[in-house]
């Protein structure tokens, strides 16, 4: 047996897209097969899902999955389409002062539920890094959760963020492209704001393949991942009916939910940890602000 010497955070993204994702979401991490959850807001179902994460709280990180490009935000009023959201990033970027109303209604939205901050924001398709977004966000989390508190109380811990910047052995061209989008921009404001982020994503790969192949994918994130580093999954009890990654989503919660993947964690030497914005000692990964 390998000693467990790497804690990594497996977060499951797009929480309430529909139920079979937010069924199986919780039911891994009440396997201890996930220690993160990030959650769509704009969707409908949000409110009445959020009851399978209440048993949770505390023992996994819960959240935001800021969103610019899936049919709720097209709903919401300010949606795009990949392309669109990617093309105004690199012509000019999105207006700050929207953006940042956008992203105080989707925090507002987290909240209002959630009843507490979310312990670390990303974006649904990597949105968070866009240029207009990114400043907005960094401005945002400074003026939402102050870093410091009166003697009186606790100090408010902000939520972290997620870097889209692939492992440094990742070399594929989707890595490459989505750490393109602004992840070193990010990590830039997020430094100079003293906001923790976590330093690396991996999990990057095209929903292409199989069970087989997923498995053979995860062996490899684990190894190369560094300490702290974010683990992506979309997992689901099952494909639903119109969700274009449904089958992928179906095969990668057969996987994290089997005993091959218990061993893989163990043989790669690889504990699941919240993020240090939402947790402490030896069940969390310790985040740094980006120098």
């Amino acid at each position: 047996m390998v000693e467990a010497v790497k804690r990594l955070i497996l977060c499951a993204d797009d929480f309430a897209i529909h139920a079979a994702a937010s069924e199986g979401i919780a039911a891994l991490a009440r396997a201890g097969r996930l220690s993160a959850t990030s959650v769509m807001v704009l969707s409908p179902r949000w409110a009445a899902d959020a009851a399978l994460l209440q048993d949770l709280r505390g023992r996994i990180d819960v959240g935001l999955h800021l969103d610019w490009t899936s049919d709720f935000a097209r709903a919401a009023g300010h949606g795009l389409s990949l392309r669109g959201a990617m093309l105004r990033a690199l012509l000019g970027g999105f207006d700050r002062a929207a953006a940042r109303a956008v992203i105080e209604r989707q925090l507002d939205a987290f909240e209002a539920v959630w009843q507490a901050p979310p312990d670390h924001i990303d974006g649904h398709q990597h949105v968070q890094q866009f240029a207009g977004i990114r400043e907005a966000l960094v401005e945002a989390l400074q003026a939402r959760y102050p870093a410091t508190g009166g003697a009186e109380r606790r100090p408010q811990l902000r939520p972290y963020l997620r870097l889209s910047t692939g492992t440094a052995t990742d070399n594929r061209f989707k890595t490459r492209l989505i750490s393109g989008m602004g992840a070193a921009a990010l990590a830039r404001l997020a430094g100079a704001a003293g906001i923790a982020c976590a330093p690396a994503l991996s999990g990057i790969y095209d929903f292409d393949g199989s069970a087989e192949s997923y498995a053979q994918r995860m062996a490899r994130w684990l190894q190369d991942a560094p300490e702290a580093a974010i683990v992506m999954c979309h997992p689901a009890l099952h494909a639903e009916a119109g969700d274009e990654i449904g089958p992928a989503r179906a095969w990668e919660y057969a996987y994290l939910a089997s005993d091959a993947f218990a061993q893989a964690l163990e043989g790669a030497g690889v504990a699941l940890a919240r993020g240090t914005a939402g947790g402490a000692g030896r069940q969390s990964a310790q985040l740094h602000c980006p120098a």
